[in-house]
Parts: structure tokens; sequence; C-alpha cells
């Protein structure tokens, strides 16, 4: 039976089949294999015994049972591994693993796993890219108000929001293939990096694995590729999660009962409540910010891993067996429950008009302090004035136009007559519908690569 929840909760059947035991053993063999016909190919072993290596490199000939029933006796994943797949590789058995150490296989492994893993993570940001143009088109003209230290500020719309996420989408796709070249990395340099094994070829032979297995070889390195690499690919994820965590907490603070301006979708026999019928909570977004917080945490232990003794210690790995699987599953959940998001999102305009109407026009307030100033007024005078005239409106309960009328010293540069159309919302959005257009003409082509 599952125990931890990534077993069976979080994360795709494509994305876990890649961190399965069986996958792990799989692309562990397949270093083993291209290390065989590396060692052949400088002429350190018979091609012949490279070749039955390399045919025999198979989970599904080898055993996962078989490994892990070695290990429990050896006491080390790698060597059980090596073992098994010595014993059904016949004669040629004697020349497997020659001249490398275990995080020649594990390191150069995890790199292949990372790099179908961020595919998929790839893939899944231009999609959700993609829906936020979409929506950033359909809803540019959509007003509602702006909200900061969560009070009513100014007039904004609901296509500038998801143009600012797309932005921070864009910026995560540009990490995305930054770190590529550093975290999809492989070596095959021996016990302490020297490849003293193998004499003069061990570059030669680091060289041909990485040819044969399609990724980079580290410039130098000890026992292990330093963690650095893998502090950076977890600190990504906690970048990620945080983006898809402000996102989320944004449609759960306007789904709230006060604002009703948003809302999750929520399926005809979806309950809310065990005992309260009437609930609708919004517990796909509530599951996107919680587990945001564990690929932060994650992101910390990544960073501890930096700190390794001499050309190595072992206290990275037990750590890494948990970090690595967790966040690219989790990380795939959280991309997937907001893909759905995002892409079936409820919207009320409606209750958007409400919220702007709620403070009987102090969210324009700014906009007549502006006015005021280019009329003549000095700029201070008009603040001073209009955060009277705002204080007036709250403590009397009439809207701010009316107060703004009997005031003398607005009507002295803005007659009656023009203040309802200076306090309409409408006239008040600046250029955010252009940034909109702007931003889905620039972004659109990234989200269909």
């Amino acid at each position: 039976m599952p125990v931890h929840p990534i077993e069976e909760r979080y994360g795709s059947r494509e994305m876990r089949s890649i961190f399965e035991l069986e996958t792990r053993f799989q692309r562990m063999l397949d270093v083993e294999a291209a290390l065989a016909k590396a060692i052949a190919n400088v002429g350190m072993i018979p091609n012949a015994d490279a070749r039955k290596i390399a045919q025999n490199a198979s989970v599904k000939r080898v055993g996962v049972a078989r490994i892990r029933e070695l290990e429990r006796e050896v006491k080390h994943e790698t060597m059980a591994l090596v073992l098994a797949l010595a014993k059904v590789s016949g004669k040629a058995g004697r020349y497997v693993h020659f001249g490398a150490t275990s995080n020649d296989i594990l390191d150069t492994a995890a790199a292949l796993q990372i790099r179908e893993g961020l595919t998929i993570v790839e893939r899944d940001l231009r999609k959700l890219l993609g829906i936020t143009l979409r929506q950033a088109t359909k809803y540019k003209k959509t007003i509602m108000v702006g909200r900061t230290h969560g009070q009513h500020a100014v007039p904004t719309t609901l296509g500038l929001k998801f143009a600012i996420w797309a932005c921070e989408l864009e910026r995560h796709l540009e990490r995305l293939e930054q770190i590529r070249s550093r975290v999809i990395v492989g070596k095959m340099s021996g016990a302490v990096g020297t490849g003293a094994a193998w004499g003069s070829k061990g570059p030669k032979i680091q060289e041909l694995v990485m040819q044969e297995l399609k990724i980079p070889a580290a410039k130098a390195s000890n026992q292990i590729l330093q963690r650095d690499r893998f502090a950076e690919l977890v600190s990504f994820f906690g970048l990620v999660g945080s983006t898809l965590d402000k996102i989320a907490r944004e449609i759960r603070n306007l789904q709230r009962t006060e604002i009703g301006e948003l809302a999750e979708p929520f399926v005809a026999r979806q309950i809310g409540s065990s005992t309260m019928p009437h609930k609708r909570n919004p517990i796909r977004c509530e599951k996107i910010c919680g587990l945001a917080r564990v690929l932060r945490a994650n992101a910390q232990a990544g960073l501890e891993n930096i700190v390794i003794e001499h050309e190595r210690d072992l206290t990275n790995s037990s750590c890494e067996r948990v970090l690595l699987p967790e966040c690219f599953l989790l990380t795939d959940e959280m991309l997937k429950t907001s893909l759905y998001v995002l892409n079936n999102l409820l919207v009320y305009p409606q209750q958007m008009k409400r919220n702007l109407e709620l403070t009987r026009g102090l969210n324009m307030a700014e906009a007549v302090m502006i006015e005021l100033t280019r009329r003549g007024m000095n700029r201070q005078e008009a603040h001073a004035l209009l955060r009277k005239c705002s204080s007036a409106s709250v403590r009397t309960n009439v809207p701010l136009a009316a107060v703004l009328r009997r005031e003398r010293k607005v009507t002295r540069y803005v007659p009656d007559r023009e203040i309802k159309k200076l306090i309409d919302p409408r006239k008040y959005l600046g250029s955010a519908a252009a940034t909109v257009e702007r931003v889905v003409k620039e972004l659109r082509p990234l989200a269909r690569k």
C-alpha cells in the first residue's frame, strides 16, 4: 500500500514513471552500458564483451527484485546493480563498472531523469502561459478594483492581472532554459575525479559516455557532481511553485464570499464540506498553496546539500532520494491543477462592478487629484484636499462626488458637470489594455513552441 502521497495522489502517471524505481535502475543500466562501450572503444576491453554487457543492461533482464535482494546482502545499491548486471552478462560481466565509482553512475543517471522531467515541466509551463495569454485577451477590458494592502486602490482590469502572470511564467521558461546546461550534466571520472583507473584515457572515456547519452560532461568533478547544480534546480521549482501559489492565492481571495469576483470550477457531484452542504471551497487552489510550501522547504534542503566534505560524503544521498522525485512530482501536480483552474475559471464581472462601487467613488480620488493638478492646483495641496474629501465621504457616508461638488476648492478648477465624468472608473484605466495587447503579442510565440 502507498505510504507517501506522491505514490498515488500527486503527480501525473507520465511524470511518476520517470522516477519509479524500475526507471531509475534502467537509467543506471543505460550509463553502465555506455561505459562498457566507451572503454571498449579506447581498447581497454574487448568489443564483444562491451556488446554483451550492453545487450543485458535492461531492467527486465537484470530484475528489480534481484537488485533489491542483493542490496539487502551487500548494503550498497549501486554494487547490487553491478553484481546483478555482471551475473546476467556471463564472462563479459568481469568488465561491468570497470574503473567507475558509484556516483559516475548515479549522478549521470539522475541527469537523464532530470532531462525527461524538465521536458514535461517546460511543456506545461508553455501551456499555462498560453492560457494566461488567452484569458488576458478575453478580459483586457473587464474592469475591477485594484487592491493594495488588502484595501481598495484604483481601478484595474482582470486582463492586466493575467498579463502580469504571463510575464512571470515567461521568466520561468527563461530560467528553465538557462539552468538546463548546468543541471543536465554527467560525469565519468572515478573515485576522486582523477579517472586514475583509466590512466590517460579517462577524459576520452568520459567524452564517449556522454556522447552516447547525449548530455554534456562536467568540466571537473571529484567523486560527485557538485551540488550547487541540484540546489539551483530545486530552487527553480521553489520559484515556479511560489508563482503558482501567488496565482492560486489571488483566486482564493477573490472567491471569498464578501468579494465573489472569481471562483475555481466546481463540478456537479463535488462536495465542499462534510457538514455544511452549501460550501464551495477552493480546494484546488488551496492544494497548490499547500504544496508550494513543500517546494520552498525543499529548496532549503537542496542548498544544504551543497556542503560536502572533502571529495564527497553521503549526506546528500538520502536527502536527494526524497528531494528530486518530490520536487518534480509536486511541481507537476501544481502545474496540471493550475492548468485546469485557469482554463475553467469562473469570472463574475457584475460582482466586480458592485465591488467597484462599494467605496462610493473613493477609488477615484487619485484621478481627481491628478486632474486638479493638471488644471493648476499645487499637487501637494490637491493631495491634502482629496484626503480631506475622502475622509468626509467615509465619515458622513456620502458619495465622494457629492462631497466634491460642495467643495469650492474643487469646483474652482472642475465644474460640477464634469465631476461625474471624472470619477468614472472606465476613464481611469491608463494603458492597461495596451499593455495586455503588447504582452500577448510578444509572448504568444513562446507559448506555441
